[in-house]
């Protein structure tokens, strides 16, 4: 992926180093699964915590954030995609009448706080609505090389370019309308509409690279099959047979490999919001 000469967002915070970092207590292993996939995925995890009724140690004291440092190559490689993405949806909203409100993006290592609760390093990237922020540990790239096999620069902008997707349907009010219906609804139902939010914001991401590729030029040879490997590595389908040797796909909130793959690939050839109406769709 070309970014080294790309422009570098103002909206990153460098949180890493911060200590005092509040606990999940409360809810048991069982609570402690559901958030780690909930914000693993970018859902806001405070909803399972008022379902589950866990509560919160009081936080402590935390350094103040900061800009990362212009010799960290992998934060300026998150600032630049961040940046990008900026570009593409101001030109997006400002198209249809609207006004795009940018988010925070932060990094942090090991624990971080958000509007939405506390976060581990290991329950992935997620955003959180409450505050309009993207929040990262930078580790999780590792993850994503050595664990779900889908290594290279363009995989690790497709999980920034999902993550921001989620504030597009927050913007949107998309998200929130899912989650009154999810309140209503039974459990098969709002995994349902789980499973159409994620792919959606999978579709947004790849909005993003088709509008992006065609103003600045950053695609590469094998760029896409990154992303496709990414999203494929993180389908529902694929983790339950990793972690629990069988598949039950009643239970997916974020979509098959092939339905991720599918989604994205739509908003990369497409670049049509219309497009990625995945709440519309029939079959996913």
């Amino acid at each position: 992926m070309r970014w080294s000469d790309g422009r570098r967002s103002d909206n990153v915070e460098d949180r890493r180093g911060a200590t005092g970092a509040r606990k999940l207590v409360g809810g048991g292993i069982g609570t402690v699964i559901l958030v780690l996939v909930a914000m693993y995925f970018g859902i806001d995890p405070s909803l399972i915590l008022q379902q589950r009724g866990s509560s919160l140690t009081a936080p402590t004291e935390t350094r103040q954030a900061g800009k990362p440092p212009a010799n960290d190559e992998l934060a300026q490689f998150v600032s630049v995609v961040l940046a990008d993405t900026e570009d593409t949806w101001h030109e997006l909203f400002r198209k249809n009448g609207k006004t795009y409100q940018e988010p925070k993006l932060v990094l942090f290592t090991g624990a971080v706080e958000s509007a939405c609760g506390n976060a581990q390093a290991s329950m992935g990237p997620f955003y959180c609505p409450m505050d309009q922020k993207v929040y990262i540990d930078l580790g999780f790239y590792r993850d994503l090389k050595e664990r779900f096999h889908a290594p290279g620069d363009f995989a690790q902008a497709y999980v920034i370019a999902h993550e921001v997707g989620h504030h597009v349907q927050s913007l949107l009010g998309i998200s929130e309308k899912v989650h009154n219906l999810q309140n209503r609804a039974g459990k098969a139902q709002a995994n349902q509409l789980s499973v159409r939010l994620e792919l959606q914001a999978d579709c947004l991401a790849g909005i993003w690279a088709h509008h992006a590729n065609r103003s600045r030029k950053v695609l590469e040879t094998g760029d896409v099959e990154e992303a496709l490997q990414a999203a494929t590595s993180i389908g529902d389908d694929r983790l339950q047979q990793q972690t629990q040797g069988y598949i039950v796909p009643e239970s997916f909130t974020h979509g098959s490999s092939d339905q991720r793959v599918r989604w994205f690939r739509t908003g990369l050839d497409t670049g049509s919001v219309e497009a990625c109406n995945t709440f519309g769709a029939g079959p996913l």
